[in-house]
């Protein structure tokens, strides 16, 4: 906005509204001192800015305390500690929180290990999106160790990790897809169709999608009509 950068002035300015008690000035002023942009780099200092943050219910200063104690940043290295800080941005609906208090309990770190709480915090954050808490659900129903084996569940979860791109996942689905699965072949053939972790190739999604239909998947048939009208010579060679 015309004016030079300048991280002192900024530091200066989110100090007056943190001392007022804004939790986001309080949270951008930890960020400063745990990175030393306009001050001197200060973990501890860090620390009881994102604390003043999270006392107020600020959810990214909560994640943001359960990694520093969690690595020991600032801090004492306390599990237990970064234990109660993800739960808090968790129980807010922080994702990234979620998958790490997910981990947290699927590995016994910081807590006694317990499979059926890391599939419901896994399952929070993967609701959301997060390609990684979906990945790993499905490797959690799919292995069924402490919680009942549910192939359905697993196989849900890959396909919508494998969607959005995520490596195992995908490797997971095309496995499936070479070895018959119908639904593993249709999902193929929409991350070909709409380029989603692969690039986009209108032959390659028909050729998915005509082994699903020669299983007598519907859907697949219709996309397949798709992909002709659009122009793919493979689609329209096979219909």
């Amino acid at each position: 906005l015309g004016v030079p950068q300048d991280y002192g002035e900024g530091a200066r300015w989110l100090r007056l509204a943190a001392d007022q008690g804004h939790t986001d000035a309080q949270y951008d002023l930890g960020n400063m001192y745990r990175e030393g942009r306009g001050v001197t780099q200060d973990d501890a200092e860090a620390v009881r800015w994102y604390r003043l943050a999270a006392d107020q219910g600020l959810a990214e200063a909560q994640y943001t305390l359960g990694v520093m104690h969690g690595d020991g940043e600032g801090v004492r290295q306390n599990q237990a500690e970064a234990m109660r800080w993800y739960r808090r941005a968790a129980e807010q609906g922080w994702a990234e929180a979620q998958i790490i208090l997910g981990s947290m309990y699927d590995e016994g770190r910081g807590v006694v290990q317990n499979e059926e709480q890391a599939t419901r915090w896994y399952r929070q954050a993967a609701e959301q999106g997060w390609s990684e808490a979906q990945f790993t659900l499905g490797g959690l129903y799919f292995a069924g160790r402490d919680i009942p084996r549910n192939e359905i569940e697993a196989v849900k979860w890959y396909h919508r990790a494998a969607a959005q791109g995520h490596t195992g996942a995908l490797a997971w689905v095309r496995r499936a897809a070479e070895e018959g699965d119908v639904l593993a072949e249709v999902t193929l053939g929409d991350m070909y169709w709409n380029g989603r972790g692969v690039a986009t190739d209108a032959g390659e999604a028909a050729r998915w999608y005509r082994m699903a239909v020669e299983r007598g998947d519907v859907e697949a048939l219709r996309w397949m009509r798709l992909t002709a009208e659009e122009g793919s010579i493979a689609a329209q060679t096979h219909l």
